[in-house]
């Protein structure tokens, strides 16, 4: 294995953006050349890579309560006057259960998030929406 070996090998691993350190393993056919062999063990065994993405915060309670508000608030069927955090989509802004998958859908697409189909069927509220979509956040 020569110099240049070693450096594409490293330069591959350097493509994966992280802001940890990995272990690159070590090849299974060792090299031959003490050149090769001297420099392996100190540059491949531990490589640290910077990733230049922005490291999100998690969201608050209030956020997710926030946003939840805005995009019922935007949905065309719902009356902005009569929306609040204890609203009932049944029976106090007059929607239908298509209505409410229409808005499990919204709230999957806004946060990016997948409800399971048995905590989507308990959302009623805008109170337990806050609450599916915090627990679902920060389950991951």
């Amino acid at each position: 294995m020569t110099r240049t070996t070693v450096f594409r090998t490293l330069t591959r691993a350097m493509a994966i953006r992280s802001f940890s350190t990995y272990r690159i393993a070590a090849p299974r056919v060792l090299p031959t050349s003490s050149a090769a062999r001297s420099i392996l063990p100190a540059v491949a065994t531990q490589l640290q890579v910077r990733s230049y993405a922005l490291a999100i915060p998690p969201l608050t309670v209030q956020e997710i309560e926030d946003r939840i508000l805005q995009l019922l608030k935007d949905f065309e069927k719902v009356d902005p006057a009569k929306l609040n955090i204890d609203s009932h989509f049944i029976n106090d802004l007059g929607l239908d259960s298509l209505d409410q998958v229409e808005i499990t859908m919204a709230l999957e697409d806004e946060f990016r998030i997948e409800l399971p189909d048995r905590d989507a069927e308990e959302i009623f509220t805008v109170r337990q929406a806050v609450e599916k979509v915090y627990a679902n956040k920060n389950s991951a």
